[in-house]
């Protein structure tokens, strides 16, 4: 275990970023704290049916820098990667995507979860971030199996899942406290080196 988060650390940069023409995907830092606290604070009521129960400081200058030395932390120690969406034009925050839960050894499987702002939802943009986020965690992170949870009644969600080549596998029972309530969640996954339902390679 302690040998593949090695071997994981000194490969990786300082901090990772992914392009494409029209995203980004970065570790958060602390002047992203006016652009996060608008997108936040204005699609509050679309986020939290789906979201752990905010804390009364959630959207504070202190949580968020806190927030940026646990991520930063997270992710040297190789827990994580909690990256910020951005739109390349403007560099407009869009949301966020976090690798997380990365277990090695004979596990090498990770949990994502996102999050989207409101006025930028239903534009294709969690989508492309995954188009960046599964090569790098079956190419630089090199593990095994992506898992997602989601609520089973947000079909967006769903979805969006299944369009990137997720394939669902079951129901947890009262997996998360969301909203302040224990929810099942459908479990999704995707492997490395498979297309989603047939177990043929995948070479897309």
């Amino acid at each position: 275990m302690a040998r593949s988060v090695f071997r994981f650390l000194s490969r990786q940069p300082e901090t990772p970023e992914l392009y494409s023409a029209d995203h980004h995907l970065r570790l958060p830092r602390y002047d992203d704290f006016d652009q996060w606290h608008a997108l936040r604070r204005e699609s509050r009521a679309f986020l939290q049916p789906w979201e752990p129960s905010w804390r009364a400081d959630e959207l504070t200058e202190r949580s968020f820098r806190s927030r940026v030395v646990r991520n930063s932390q997270e992710y040297h120690s190789g827990l994580a990667v909690p990256f910020l969406l951005f739109a390349r034009e403007g560099h407009v925050l869009l949301g966020g995507l976090t690798i997380g839960l990365i277990r090695r050894g004979a596990s090498q499987s990770c949990m994502i979860g996102y999050w989207m702002g409101e006025r930028h939802a239903g534009q294709g943009h969690m989508f492309a971030a995954l188009q960046l986020a599964i090569p790098y965690i079956f190419g630089a992170l090199e593990l095994h199996r992506i898992e997602a949870a989601c609520i089973p009644e947000n079909e967006k969600s769903i979805r969006l899942l299944e369009k990137a080549g997720f394939q669902r596998e079951g129901l947890l029972r009262d997996y998360l406290k969301i909203n302040g309530q224990w929810r099942d969640h459908a479990m999704f996954s995707r492997l490395a080196g498979r297309a989603a339902g047939n177990g043929n390679k995948d070479n897309s």
